[in-house]
């Protein structure tokens, strides 16, 4: 298996995590997260699941994406090789600059989930002086 650093840093991280007791269960998925002049666009790999299977929500800042992928329908007494998360997944994206809020648009298709994150804008005017 060619060596991923993002995949190593996201399992050192979850190993960290368990070691003070915040460990989160279940797997992550891949994300990219962009960065546009007017907006941030965020895809996420999510293969067999549906929209039903996918939460997403904006709550003080901070994107969350939660959902679950059901285990395997057969429980072989030993795995050869396990590489498909399953189980409950949970990832969080924060913003540096403001974001619109109101009009974060998500898409599903093809087992990857597409989320649009306006970026708020310059609320900037220039004032007559009377």
């Amino acid at each position: 298996m060619p060596w991923d650093p993002t995949r190593d840093l996201l399992t050192m991280q979850e190993r960290l995590e368990s070691l003070f007791g915040q460990a989160r269960p279940g797997w992550v998925p891949p994300a990219d997260l962009c960065e546009l002049a007017d907006r941030y666009v965020l895809t996420v790999e999510l293969p067999g699941l549906r929209r039903e299977d996918v939460q997403v929500d904006y709550r003080d800042g901070t994107l969350v994406l939660r959902g679950q992928r059901p285990g395997q329908g057969c429980c072989p007494e030993r795995y050869q090789q396990l590489e498909r998360g399953q189980g409950q997944f949970s990832r969080a994206f924060r913003f540096a600059q403001p974001v619109s809020s109101s009009e974060i648009t998500a898409d599903f298709v093809d087992g990857v989930l597409t989320v649009v994150i306006p970026k708020a804008g310059d609320d900037v005017r220039r004032l007559e002086i009377v």
